[in-house]
């Protein structure tokens, strides 16, 4: 089983989130991270190292592209015992991302004030955090992927036991992944049902 190395954590829920990168790097993973996520993460005396020294770009759009990028999506979705992938990554100069803990923009939140605007709702649909778990849920056989801080005790305790977390783990954490992203997809297709533009 090889060892988790590298993480990138990228959320809108920030509970927990100090502790648990605290704990990534003193089990030496390099800690990857955006924007607030990355200033928390740094302000609790962290060493993390910005999404954009990744990709060579910087934040863009108001946010709305961070992690867009090849060099973050194929760290995730590389098959690791498949030869051309392999090859491919390090051809590209693309290193495995082995754990991706996200969670989302909180649209429910948002479209639940009576005030709220169409423009504002539709700042508030995550693109890039969405594909992002979607992403390590789909290549779940070498990725852990969190989308709950209640999720993070058991993460560090198997990292902690062997390096990395077990299969089924890894397997009961993507379904957790498509079930949230289901959800929130409902959620936008339930509230725009609603909207009528003049």
């Amino acid at each position: 089983m090889t060892k988790i190395k590298r993480a990138l954590i990228s959320v809108t829920d920030k509970t927990g989130v100090q502790e648990f990168a605290r704990a990534l790097s003193e089990l030496g993973i390099e800690v990857i991270s955006t924007g607030g996520t990355a200033r928390a993460i740094r302000e609790a005396g962290i060493e993390v190292k910005d999404v954009a020294q990744i990709t060579g770009f910087p934040e863009m759009m108001d946010g709305r592209v961070k992690t867009l990028h090849p060099k973050v999506h194929g760290a995730i979705l590389a098959i690791r015992d498949n030869e051309e992938h392999v090859r491919q990554m390090e051809e590209n100069g693309i290193v495995p991302i082995d754990l991706v803990a996200v969670n989302l923009y909180a649209f429910e939140k948002t479209v639940a004030r009576p005030d709220v605007q169409l423009d504002e709702a539709i700042e508030n649909i995550d693109i890039g955090g969405p594909t992002l778990l979607r992403s390590s849920a789909k290549n779940f056989k070498y990725v852990t992927v969190i989308t709950d801080p209640s999720d993070y005790g058991q993460v560090i305790d198997e990292i902690r036991e062997t390096g990395n977390t077990a299969l089924k783990t890894r397997f009961m954490l993507a379904k957790k992944v498509f079930a949230l992203t289901s959800k929130y997809d409902a959620a936008i297709t339930e509230y725009l049902k609603g909207v009528t533009l003049s």
